[in-house]
């Protein structure tokens, strides 16, 4: 082992002096031109740096096409960029980790909680979608950020229109009584459970376009 690692060791200085003293030979050599011989230099010198840069460029905007399965679209195939991928992965994190992935049954939790937890998702993720760069589209094919603000205009925003007016005036009412009494506990309850199954379907959509492997061992299989 020791060995090994001495061995990989004089390799990489080794390696390392060659290049090096490579280097310094074509720096003194391309001191010495004048007239023609150093304009070829600079030239290929412009040209290798402008290779490079198109080449990073090009690999952070290559777009690749992966099919994902969820609410309001069916099956449907997403253009994504390495770019994407990272906003995919922040949205994947952001929703696998908060209440709309984690069961409220009737006798645990509090709504209102499972509420300020879905508010907060929406400021984030529409934050997140925000402050990223915008896709690059081909035809009619969606981005991430459809997928997110699908998320958001037809899951989390109706769900939260409808019963949040509701439990707010009760509170207003019943400052002091448990949330256990108002009427419309088990019927939120239920809507969004109903929910949650269905938010399931896009945190593996964002797994999928993040490149996340097996997202099932971190979130359990897809809602059927």
């Amino acid at each position: 082992m020791a060995k090994t690692w001495l061995r990989s060791r004089w390799t990489a200085l080794l390696i390392g002096l060659t290049a090096g003293a490579g280097v310094g030979l074509a720096v003194f050599q391309g001191s010495q031109l004048q007239g023609r011989g150093l304009y070829v230099l600079c030239g290929t010198t412009a040209g290798a740096v402008a290779a490079i840069v198109i080449h990073g460029y090009g690999r952070s905007v290559r777009l690749t096409e992966i099919t994902v399965t969820i609410p309001q679209f069916s099956q449907v195939k997403f253009a994504v960029t390495n770019d994407n991928r990272v906003v995919a992965w922040r949205l994947f994190v952001e929703t696998a980790t908060r209440i709309s992935q984690q069961p409220l049954d009737n006798d645990t939790g509090l709504v209102r909680e499972a509420m300020n937890s879905l508010y907060s998702l929406f400021a984030t993720v529409r934050q997140t979608i925000m402050d990223a760069s915008p896709s690059m589209r081909t035809g009619d094919v969606p981005t991430v950020e459809h997928l997110a603000i699908s998320m958001l205009n037809k899951e989390i925003r109706p769900f939260l229109s409808t019963w949040h007016p509701r439990l707010k005036a009760w509170e207003q009412e019943h400052p002091d009584g448990p949330e256990s009494e108002w009427p419309g506990d088990v019927a939120c309850r239920a809507d969004l459970e109903a929910m949650r199954q269905r938010l399931g379907r896009y945190v593996t959509g964002f797994a999928e376009l993040g490149g996340v492997a097996n997202p099932e061992e971190l979130i359990g299989p897809p809602p059927g």
